[in-house]
């Protein structure tokens, strides 16, 4: 099978759709089918033995931090030569457009996966007024595709009722070899809690951004000046967060990558997840695979994949003492044994083969009813 993979974001960005993507790239290699990626140029142009045809990249007025590719004749060409047996237009929003029309123009089998939320994402920049005229552009994209993913059944059900046309569930997956209690390190502890290593050290890995909610761990600081927080990731609002933290003991690490990331999350002794506009939080699942219990805010995909007072903790995001009363639980130590054991017995549930081999399935059910 021939697939070409067009999508917003691809490496060296880090990011949960990135993580999906590549395990699934390399599931589809090792299977033997063909691999394209068309993404934003950013000095990448292969993967093992797919090829990446970069598309010029640039910053755009209403989000500085990143590079976007714009919508190009250029896909067109790219499919022509390739000329794969389906595409699959991964998070459409700029790019991805090209992807959409173009492909459908050449009468290629499509598939378009939702991982990003966007809509939700307007309360947090003033433009709360924008989000009709936005599901529906989101609408107007995915409905072409003759099947679209999406990563909890929270958002399935969402797209659901919002109209999108053929909606499934693509299972999460993990990396349980990659993260996993062995890799703790107490050099890793001391640098993340600046020395302190006594103290409890509550970990945050993801993008600096205002959806992230990381504001909101200001109140909890004030009163818990026995916890130390590490911040690992980049994004808009890190000079900002920085700044507002500085009179606090929180480490922001920037990015940590590969063995450094897996002993971050070993050496912590819980997880943060503040969010409550993500579709799926793939860093909760991570957290859990090295034995971290995740303290996350209540929403449809936290609930999904957190049993609360069993392998992790769950709290009213707008209620500052139920979050200090969750992280007061992590003090008791044998409740804190049990639902580290607990969070990795959870993921242990989870591979990303199985999730990639669910994508391959996917694509054949789409090239037969094509």
């Amino acid at each position: 099978m021939k697939v070409a993979i067009i999508t917003e974001t691809f490496l060296p960005s880090t990011d949960g759709v990135v993580t999906r993507l590549l395990h699934a790239i390399d599931y589809l290699l090792s299977k033997d089918h063909e691999v394209l990626i068309i993404a934003p140029d950013l000095g990448v142009d292969r993967y093992k033995s797919a090829n990446v045809e970069g598309i010029k990249a640039r910053k755009l007025l209403f989000y500085r931090y990143k590079e976007f590719a714009l919508p190009t004749k250029k896909v067109l060409t790219v499919l022509q030569d390739y000329q794969p047996d389906i595409v699959h237009v991964v998070n459409p929003a700029i790019l991805g457009i090209s992807g959409i029309y173009y492909t459908k123009k050449l009468k290629i089998p499509l598939l378009a996966s939702y991982h990003t939320h966007v809509p939700k994402y307007f309360d947090y920049y003033r433009l709360s007024f924008l989000k009709p005229l936005c599901w529906q552009y989101f609408k107007m994209l995915h409905n072409p595709a003759s099947l679209n993913l999406c990563t909890s059944q929270t958002v399935e059900n969402e797209l659901k009722e919002k109209k999108f046309y053929n909606v499934h569930l693509w299972n999460k997956g993990v990396d349980t070899e990659r993260f996993h209690p062995k890799y703790h390190k107490n050099e890793m502890r001391n640098y993340l809690t600046n020395g302190e290593s006594d103290k409890k050290l509550l970990l945050f890995v993801g993008r600096l951004a205002a959806e992230k909610e990381i504001e909101t761990l200001l109140p909890v600081l004030n009163e818990k000046t026995d916890i130390r927080v590490a911040m690992i990731g980049d994004g808009p609002e890190r000079e900002k967060l920085e700044k507002l933290f500085q009179p606090y003991p929180v480490k922001f690490t920037g990015f940590l990558h590969g063995e450094e990331l897996a002993n971050a999350y070993a050496s912590a002794d819980a997880f943060i997840f503040p969010s409550v506009t993500e579709t799926l939080g793939l860093v909760i699942l991570e957290a859990m695979a090295a034995g971290l219990p995740v303290i996350a805010a209540k929403s449809g995909p936290t609930i999904e994949q957190i049993n609360d007072n069993i392998n992790g903790l769950l709290y009213d995001q707008k209620n500052t003492a139920d979050f200090i009363a969750k992280i007061n639980l992590i003090e008791d130590e044998n409740f804190h044994q049990t639902l580290k054991q607990n969070a990795r017995i959870e993921a242990e549930k989870y591979s990303w083969k199985e999730a990639s081999k669910q994508l391959e399935d996917f694509y054949y059910t789409v090239i037969e009813k094509n």
